[in-house]
């Protein structure tokens, strides 16, 4: 059991610590973080209720929806409800790259509690794969999501917060949409999936990217107020 855990956090304990090593400006609140990762845990279980019992009640007709679409929205709209309730307002929320830690560590916290009920259904073997697959894109769809969050929250321009927070919800539920449909629809997961998986650590990392210059402006004004 002990192995079992252990590979099953390792992949999003290794994400999580890469995005928030790059973070060049403030080392964000460890209870603020870890607060996070436990409510995107949390989420994992009505998430998955929800899936079984509209499943079990047969109120999708066809496999494209019970697969493909219920679990991209459901699960993207969630995550995107704790970081709008509980971490959007938060003091500690002080830069747009702090969107990019807080949205990773929510969707790693329900990456991780995923992965350990899959490990314990289907055992090890699929441990490599699982982190290939599920728990990057989740981390990624979370960088994804966080950036709009920096972007809504520190944005200069009046009237676009409610737009930065759509594209929040949208983007990553159009890329969670895409890499399930290609999952299902390939045979061969590696290389069905490569392609995309590959665009989506390129997407994830112009976000990080352009997170940090976002952050940068943000401090380079904080500073010129006060000389």
């Amino acid at each position: 059991m002990i192995i079992l855990l252990t590979v099953a956090i390792a992949p999003s304990l290794a994400l999580f610590s890469y995005f928030y090593l790059r973070d060049q400006f403030a080392q964000e609140p460890s209870k603020l973080l870890f607060q996070s990762f436990i409510y995107g845990a949390v989420l994992t279980f009505p998430i998955l209720f929800l899936q079984y019992v509209f499943n079990e009640e047969g109120l999708f007709s066809h496999v494209f929806t019970s697969v493909i679409l219920f679990p991209s929205i459901i699960e993207e709209f969630f995550k995107w409800l704790v970081l709008l309730i509980a971490i959007f307002r938060h003091v500690d929320f002080e830069d747009p790259y702090d969107g990019i830690l807080y949205g990773a560590s929510v969707s790693l916290g329900f990456a991780t509690v995923e992965n350990i009920i899959y490990l314990l259904e289907y055992g090890t073997d699929i441990a490599f794969i699982r982190a290939l697959l599920p728990v990057s894109s989740h981390a990624l769809f979370g960088v994804v999501m966080g950036y709009y969050f920096g972007k809504a929250k520190f944005s200069s321009d009046d009237g676009v917060e409610h737009k930065w927070l759509f594209l929040a919800l949208a983007v990553p539920f159009m890329l969670h949409f895409f890499f399930n449909a290609i999952i299902h629809y390939n045979d061969n997961l590696l290389l069905g999936a490569a392609p995309f998986m590959l665009f989506l650590w390129w997407f994830g990392l112009r976000k990080v990217k352009q997170a940090h210059l976002l952050s940068l402006d943000h401090y380079h004004q904080q500073n010129s107020r006060f000389p």
